[in-house]
Formats: C-alpha cells, structure tokens, sequence
C-alpha cells in the first residue's frame, strides 16, 4: 500500500499499517504529529505513536559537521525559535544517511509533550509540557527498522519553580535554542518489531 502524494515517510507508515492489519500486530513507531497542542487523536490520554509521524516543522535547523574526514562523524545540529525538535532530528537523520547514533542536547522549549509509555496498554500516556521550559538534559539514539531511520529520545525539563519533568518525548517545541551534539557511528544499529510490548527495540544480533 503506498498513500501516493504523502511524503516519504508516510508511505513508509501506510505499508507498516497494510502489514499490520494483514499480521494482526501493532506497530510503534516514535512520534506523534503535534501543532498548536493539537495532536493525531488529541483529547485521548493515550496515544499510539505509529498512528502519525511530525513532518517538516523544523525550517530554521543548522546543522554542522564538527570533525570533517572522520569516519564517525560529530554534528552540532541547532534549533531555533518555533522549530519542533522530533521532526527536525528525523529529518537530520534522513538527510544526512544515519543509520546509527548517539546524541545528546540542552535548551529551552515553550509547549512539549512527553509520554510514559504504559506496557499493559502498549501505549503511551501523554504528559503536556505548557509554557517556557529549560531542557535539563536531552539524550537519544538513532537506529534503522525496514530501511529508514527511527528517532528515540527522552528529555528532562525544568519548570520555573525549579521542579522537573520528563519522559519519552513526542513533540517539543523549541524557545529560543536547542543545541543537539550528534555522534554518528560508521556501522548501522537495527532495530526489531517486539510482540511482547509492540515497540521496535535495537538488536543487536541484526546486521
């Protein structure tokens, strides 16, 4: 099944779902389409991940090569004002061929959600992030499932009254910076559908 006039990665949705309804599993893929505190579903405390993936809301994102002819590769990839930084990371990914890494990040955001992710519900119970917010710490990795890159990421963030919350992050929205230090790996990290939790988990048994 291809959804002719989407973007890329939405095809790529479209086959994961054909091929979940012909298998009966329940494909999580990381992200939820976020805009303006409206999500895919918005009113439910929970959400499926695989049920949409944030494209294009990252145009103001730099990024720079830090160790030119290295064979891992370090980015500074630098988010600005109103960029959402899920997107932004997958589209790094897409566009710069990673197929494995690492990355870590501080800033600040205005408006996130974060999840917990429930294993008796196989899904994830959204926690909203309103406002001006510090992100504490930011840490995340990049592996390939069927071919494409998959973005993974939790993050702290710290309210003005110094308290902290956190969780898997499905959607921030960055005010005024995010400065993400991305090591990228010469050797591809795969990743696996589990049944057991309905996640796709890095194996690192698949070459």
């Amino acid at each position: 099944m291809r959804c002719t006039g989407f973007h890329r990665a939405r095809n790529f949705r479209c086959e994961v779902y054909d091929q979940r309804k012909a298998t009966g599993l329940h494909l999580v893929i990381d992200g939820v389409r976020h805009h303006d505190g409206a999500f895919a579903g918005d009113g439910k405390e929970y959400v499926v991940p695989s049920e949409a993936v944030p494209r294009g809301k990252a145009p103001k994102v730099q990024v720079q090569l830090l160790n030119p002819g290295e064979p891992t590769k370090r980015y500074a990839v630098i988010f600005s004002q109103g960029d959402e930084a899920f997107s932004g990371l997958l589209e790094f990914a897409e566009k710069y061929n990673v197929t494995s890494a690492h990355f870590t990040a501080i800033g600040a955001l205005n408006g996130a959600t974060l999840g917990w992710f429930d294993p008796k519900r196989k899904m994830y119970k959204k926690i909203p992030i309103n406002g001006q917010h510090e992100v504490i710490g930011m840490s995340g990795d990049i592996a390939l499932y069927q071919g494409k890159p998959v973005v993974h990421t939790h993050m702290v963030v710290g309210s003005p009254d110094g308290t902290t919350r956190a969780g898997h992050v499905l959607a921030a929205y960055v005010s005024p910076t995010l400065e993400v230090m991305a090591t990228v790996d010469p050797v591809a990290m795969q990743k696996r559908f589990d049944p057991a939790t309905d996640l796709t988990l890095i194996d690192p048994a698949l070459k």
